[in-house]
């Protein structure tokens, strides 16, 4: 990898600690906390929440007919979504001990908070329920696919690529033989050793 390369992906790695710094002062706006991986509201904030909720009734009154309908369509996707969840795990505790990968920890994929919000019926803490789930699962299953693709073919394509995963970027530039030859087995070397971490940083699973 270049230095240009090199250095945007430290710019990345700042911006997004500028991110987290954000996301904390909005925590103190909003009055909130995190304790041992919960949320904590203040009683003042938890009370305005409750003021602002949308009834049950009133919130499917106001739902298109339509919408409603579709419902069991959207909802019907949780059986491969969890059959997918199954299928990669399963995967991953197979192949991944043959490959000498260390396993993705599913766990922090999933992050099930918005149910502590009291501004939000029961059925719109159902639907984030959901989206919470499906979203954890596509980064799960990403992060399984994307240290596989590592493994067995770290190359980039000829042309630009959409939303690609995060190691990506340090894969071998596509049509460099003698890189392919030469970088392959670091390559596999990186992802046994630090796969959280395309960047070379310590991480553990």
């Amino acid at each position: 990898m270049n230095e240009r390369m090199t250095a945007l992906l430290q710019e990345i790695r700042i911006l997004e600690e500028a991110l987290d710094a954000e996301l904390a002062k909005r925590r103190v706006e909003f009055n909130y906390a995190i304790h041992s991986g919960k949320v904590h509201f203040e009683q003042v904030m938890i009370a305005r929440h409750r003021a602002v909720k949308m009834r049950l009734s009133r919130y499917l009154l106001e739902s298109r007919p339509l919408m409603l309908l579709t419902a069991p369509l959207i909802y019907s996707l949780v059986v491969p979504f969890a059959l997918l969840d199954l299928c990669v795990t399963v995967y991953q505790a197979v192949c991944f001990r043959v490959y000498r990968i260390p396993r993705v920890c599913r766990q922090e994929y999933f992050c099930f908070d918005r149910g502590h919000l009291a501004y939000l019926n029961v059925i719109e803490k159902l639907n984030c329920l959901y989206c919470s789930y499906a979203n954890g699962l596509i980064g799960y299953v990403r992060e399984v696919a994307s240290r596989t693709e590592q493994y067995w073919c770290p190359i980039k394509h000829a042309r630009r690529v959409i939303a690609t995963h995060e190691r990506y970027s340090r894969f071998i530039d596509y049509g460099d033989a003698e890189a392919y030859r030469r970088d392959f087995p670091a390559m596999r070397q990186q992802v046994q050793k630090a796969p959280n971490d395309p960047g070379g940083r310590s991480s553990g699973t």
